[in-house]
């Protein structure tokens, strides 16, 4: 599941960068030392002309089979990757819970069911699936009319208690100017169609009798009031966002959701805006309730957070698809709320998760674990919530490299390479290295804030040697958005079999 963005939002957002560190003594070092190679001559003329030191730039290219490598610079400190820190994310959660893994999201009852009525509390139980669809959920409900419920007398209690705490979006600092953006979703246990409600805007009305402005919500819900109070502008349709002001939302004393629409929107104009706008448990209880509704059930009952009584019968379990085919979405769209949820996954599903009162503490120190086994230091690495959306995330190239080197070994390499986005042709990457070598060549996450841009993934050279390539480039300030053709160039480079030595 994908948005479109509002107010230029992208899902690698942008963040203000903190300083680059030095992990010398704790990085995985290949046969190199960190500054025992001269930079290709067309690297160092790019970060000339785009007026870029080369101390802001780190990286390490090498065999995919092997440890030798054949590029290395800085590429034992520690900087800000930005996205591309989802590589460690999806594969440790590929290689601890397997490519078949999936996750679970419960009906369940400790009240009788008779005559079509279920004469108490039903319960919504969340396992973390990262891709709820309100389509889906909509499934479940028909799941449970087909069970004979027609009615229900209690209330609706939702137990997001898999992941700890349990509404972590709750007293939140914002991350930044667009708090209601789909890239800035903190996702919960039980995070129904991203918590997104879809508006649609319209202003081609010809009937001077009517509003200027028609806007449609179009995300199922019920007892929802929208405040429509947009005027009109002259500006060109494609720059709709520029006078947009985030909606106002409250739940009033009856329950009932007011959302008031402000700013100016542009004549002759049509635009989808998606957004994270209704607090969680009033937006399921109006898409429960309209979803129900349609399908001939009846319920006036409330919403309230809590957990499931052990002695509840599951009345209905939906499967998410697997964590292979989850990671297409996450890598490929560089998803941030899906990749929050592996990494809460993979403490969630630790055996040392009972030992912490935050999930993401379990995640870290299960990535941590995942190092030690397998040789490698994790010394310096920082991960706040695995997604990349993080002003404190660092990793240095060699230790990015180091995984990437696992998993190029590993029995779910397929699966890892499949989820990357490859040049020229989709993902993040469609637009980029188009009608060169690298087309078709390079397997590639991206990463991209304020002041940090990254690739990092594998490149098959014409000679057909496959490598690992990461790099960073970091500065203290917005100079290092205009260092993309630096890393488009490192990439050239090695899909061209390095012929620019």
């Amino acid at each position: 599941m994908k948005f479109t963005s509002l107010r230029f939002l992208s899902v690698c957002c942008f963040a203000l960068l903190g300083t680059i560190t030095d992990a010398s003594k704790a990085s995985t070092t290949f046969s190199a030392t960190s500054d025992s190679f001269k930079l290709p001559r067309t690297v160092e003329a790019q970060l000339k002309k785009l007026e870029l030191p080369s101390s802001a730039l780190s990286v390490v290219v090498l065999p995919a089979q092997g440890d030798r490598a054949v590029l290395s610079h800085q590429a034992d400190r520690s900087f800000t990757p930005g996205s591309s820190i989802k590589l460690i994310t999806s594969f440790i959660a590929l290689d601890k819970l397997g490519p078949n893994y999936k996750w679970k999201t419960q009906f369940l009852s400790d009240a009788v069911i008779r005559d079509g009525v279920l004469s108490g509390n039903l319960y919504l139980r969340g396992g973390g699936d990262p891709n709820l669809s309100y389509d889906k959920f909509a499934l479940m409900l028909r799941a449970l009319r087909q069970l004979g419920i027609r009615e229900i007398q209690g209330d609706l209690i939702l137990d997001r208690s898999f992941f700890q705490p349990a509404r972590p979006e709750i007293g939140a600092p914002a991350f930044d100017e667009s708090p209601d953006a789909y890239y800035n979703v903190i996702p919960d246990a039980l995070l129904i169609h991203s918590n997104i409600t879809a508006f649609a805007i319209n202003s081609d009305s010809k009937d001077k009798n009517e509003n200027p402005t028609t806007v449609q919500v179009q995300t199922p819900n019920d007892n929802l009031l929208l405040r429509n109070q947009l005027t009109l502008n002259n500006r060109p349709c494609a720059d709709w966002k520029s006078q947009w002001q985030s909606p106002q939302t409250l739940v009033n004393e009856q329950g009932q959701i007011e959302i008031t629409l402000s700013g100016s929107f542009p004549k002759n104009c049509q635009a989808l805006a998606y957004l994270n706008v209704i607090e969680r448990n009033a937006y399921i209880a109006s898409l429960f309730r309209g979803l129900w509704k349609e399908l001939g059930g009846n319920w006036q009952g409330n919403v309230y957070g809590g957990t499931t009584p052990f002695n509840a019968s599951l009345l209905h379990e939906r499967t998410s698809e697997t964590l292979a085919e989850t990671l297409r979405i996450v890598n490929k769209n560089s998803d941030n709320a899906m990749a929050r949820i592996l990494y809460l996954s993979l403490g969630a599903e630790s055996l040392a998760a009972k030992n912490f009162s935050d999930t993401k503490q379990a995640a870290f120190a299960e990535i941590r674990n995942w190092f030690a086994r397998n040789g490698l230091s994790a010394e310096g690495i920082v991960m706040e919530n695995g997604s990349g959306l993080s002003r404190t995330e660092r990793i240095s190239a060699n230790q990015m490299a180091s995984v990437l080197r696992v998993a190029a070994g590993s029995l779910w390499y397929p699966e890892f390479a499949s989820s990357l986005p490859i040049a020229g042709i989709d993902g993040t990457m469609k637009n980029r290295l188009k009608a060169g070598n690298a087309e078709a060549r390079a397997r590639i996450k991206t990463g991209t804030l304020r002041n940090s841009i990254a690739v990092a993934g594998y490149v098959r050279d014409t000679s057909q040697t496959d490598w690992i390539i990461v790099a960073f480039i970091n500065t203290p300030d917005s100079a290092a958005s205009r260092g993309r053709p630096v890393l488009d160039e490192l990439i050239n480079w090695v899909a061209s079999g390095r012929s620019n030595d």
